[in-house]
């Protein structure tokens, strides 16, 4: 005993024993708690494992980049969860960092859940934290498709999609970032953030009625002190284990310089020209705003021809806040392969 009790101090003199989490705290001499030890162990590894992939990130990112595959997002091996020891099927865990940015968000995610979310969004889109003062309509061109979106730059960007969550996933702003558009859907509508949700949802439909849970966690990657993240960690594993993947989402936009602090960038707002059907008489000239909205009893009705999408690809005539839908033509909608709403809700009307 005594030749490790002077052991273990000349370890403490050499600087061999040490921790980088505030979370591991019981260190003795002579004796450590294996699990503190595997705890440490644990966190160390996860964190250079994420200091990698925010490498990519910010490669990707400065380079206004949409990854490997031009669609937003890359996969990097199977699940690696932390966190859910606690959870049981159905549960949920949103948290935030010291700075107040979205941090984790953890699910068990069920097929009650999936099923009951089907139809149409369950929620309003919460502001997460540094939602930009300014979001104008811009265009963005994508290589991968060769089409060009004119929308909103920014969506308030589900960590566990609606799809996947229901009406569970608008309780925290935690579980909500400041993304792209392009990283909410990719480049063709199937990219980004949705490559993943799409997997589970792909799961489900093949399982219906299953017992079967899925461990859903999203953690969003900030560089240094920015508060919008460059892209996110999602991993995804399936009680039968058939569904263990870990895919990384870029958070970027091709051709747009961001501010990742701000949100500010050099996109160019789009410049909407108004369609106009001019019948002449003898008498009068009336004109016709033929793509404008029209505002009343707190719904706004989407024009002839024209239709509100949604993050979930989800389309609607009447919406109570339009800031939160692409608005754009039914026909470049559906060539887009948005889906029309199966039914409304408080916020929107197919």
């Amino acid at each position: 005993m005594k030749r490790i009790f002077h052991t273990a101090l000349g370890l403490i003199a050499a600087g061999l024993f040490f921790t980088t989490s505030t979370e591991v705290i019981h260190t003795t001499i002579g004796h450590t708690e294996p699990n503190t030890v595997v705890l440490a162990s644990t966190k160390k590894s996860r964190a250079r494992r994420h200091h990698a992939i925010l490498k990519k990130l910010v490669k990707y990112t400065d380079a206004e980049s949409a990854g490997p595959n031009q669609n937003y997002y890359f996969t990097n091996g199977k699940a690696k969860l932390s966190g859910f020891a606690n959870l049981k099927a159905g549960d949920y865990h949103f948290a935030n960092d010291s700075r107040q940015r979205a941090r984790t968000a953890k699910a068990v995610l069920t097929y009650s859940q999936y099923k009951a979310s089907q139809g149409s969004r369950q929620g309003e889109p919460l502001d997460p934290t540094a939602w930009p003062d300014s979001n104008p309509e811009i265009g963005i061109t994508f290589a991968l498709t060769g089409r060009t979106y004119h929308g909103y730059l920014w969506n308030r960007s589900h960590s566990i999609a609606d799809s996947l969550l229901g009406k569970y996933s608008y309780t925290s702003s935690n579980n909500f970032t400041t993304g792209t558009r392009s990283q909410n859907v990719g480049a063709d509508q199937n990219g980004g953030m949705r490559a993943a949700e799409e997997l589970v949802e792909n799961y489900w439909e093949a399982h219906p009625n299953t017992k079967n849970t899925v461990q859903y966690e999203t953690t969003p990657l900030y560089h240094a002190s920015e508060m919008i993240p460059r892209g996110s960690i999602v991993d995804i594993k399936s009680s039968d284990k058939s569904l263990n993947t870990e895919i990384v989402v870029i958070n970027s936009a091709e051709g747009v310089k961001i501010n990742y602090n701000t949100g500010a960038n050099n996109a160019k707002p789009v410049v909407k020209t108004t369609q106009h059907t001019t019948t002449q008489t003898s008498h009068t000239t009336a004109t016709n705003q033929t793509t404008s909205p029209q505002q009343s009893g707190g719904w706004t009705t989407a024009a002839e021809g024209m239709v509100y999408v949604s993050a979930s690809d989800k389309y609607y005539t009447q919406v109570t806040n339009p800031n939160n839908y692409t608005y754009e033509s039914k026909a470049d909608a559906i060539s887009s392969g948005a889906q029309p709403a199966a039914r409304g809700n408080q916020y929107a009307r197919p």
